[in-house]
């Protein structure tokens, strides 16, 4: 294999390159270093392998890249990057979030048509769903996202639908439900919840606490990931869920428990964009790719715990 993968100092594209680094692929890294968190954080991330003999990184925009040279030779294509957040999508920054997550796409698509690719695996998220879809949600659900940020990632996905119908570009899409673990982006919740309890500073709850996520434990994401790279079915999208469906609330008490310190949370209402239950079918995945989490939710969280202990300076045992 000798694979770009796209947003490759990211959180899940710096775990799935080292993985496949660690498998004897060849790995082309390309990311831009946008600012929605510190260039330093990223930096980190592609440290441990970054002198890798079989790794290369570029730094460049997709939407101006020569994508030409890049892509000669290049097997799989797995396309992580993105702009990320929910929050901030709303507004003036919309326009940062179909460049980075619409035209950028497209423009990789546009590059693909025509190379013998063997796949180009597309991220994209549980956040296309919206809160109208039955739980647990399904692959054929209509989907009506409630945050600008799901909306482009939805534009995404029917790009690489007609692409594939159209030209025969070889996506598949995965729509990962919440993502957690080492590595985790410093705006998520559980980096933000750890992080103060480590600290003792205040912890901001958007809501009542009651609403749900399916957690997904980032090893188990890249397991999904690589899987469709090797048999995802072209033109098909895939939900990608750790089957970890609790409440904030019930997660707020398991970091308190696993970091051993008393947390100070602070509620605050319900932000525009956030959806307020999220649970995958995974079937398609299981019959498909084979899929199935092997992380549970405390084991997972509490790997998440050691490694921000570590990056803090810590000293304790997670409990």
């Amino acid at each position: 294999m000798r694979a770009l993968v796209t947003g490759a100092a990211g959180f899940i594209g710096s775990t799935l390159s080292a993985a496949l680094l660690a498998d004897g692929a060849d790995v082309i890294g390309l990311d831009c270093f946008t600012d929605y968190y510190a260039r330093s954080v990223k930096i980190a991330n592609i440290a441990p392998f970054a002198k890798n003999a079989r790794f290369q990184f570029v730094e460049d925009r997709l939407q101006t890249a020569d994508l030409g040279p890049l892509l000669d030779g290049v097997t799989h294509v797995f396309h992580l990057a993105a702009q990320a957040g929910v929050r901030g999508s709303w507004g003036p920054q919309f326009q940062t979030y179909t460049s980075h997550n619409v035209d950028a796409t497209q423009r990789l698509l546009e590059a693909l048509k025509g190379r013998p690719i063997s796949r180009l695996v597309y991220a994209s998220s549980s956040s296309v769903y919206g809160d109208a879809a039955a739980i647990p949600m399904r692959e054929d659900e209509r989907p009506q996202p409630v945050s600008p940020y799901g909306v482009t990632k939805l534009a995404a996905e029917h790009l690489c639908h007609l692409y594939f119908v159209n030209y025969g570009v070889p996506a598949v899409s995965l729509r990962y439900f919440t993502v957690y673990g080492p590595r985790q982006r410093p705006d998520m919740g559980f980096h933000r919840f750890i992080r103060a309890a480590y600290e003792a500073a205040p912890i901001t709850l958007f809501g009542d606490g009651q609403q749900t996520r399916d957690f997904t434990f980032v090893d188990d994401a890249v397991a999904a990931t690589r899987a469709a790279g090797d048999r995802g079915r072209p033109g098909a999208v895939y939900n990608i869920g750790g089957g970890s469906r609790v409440s904030i609330n019930e997660v707020l008490a398991l970091i308190g428990r696993l970091t051993g310190r008393p947390l100070d949370i602070r509620r605050q209402p319900a932000e525009k964009g956030d959806m307020r239950d999220t649970f995958a079918d995974t079937s398609r995945a299981r019959q498909d790719l084979a899929f199935s989490p092997a992380h549970a939710l405390e084991d997972g969280l509490g790997a998440e715990c050691e490694w921000l202990a570590h990056l803090l300076g810590v000293r304790t045992e997670v409990q």
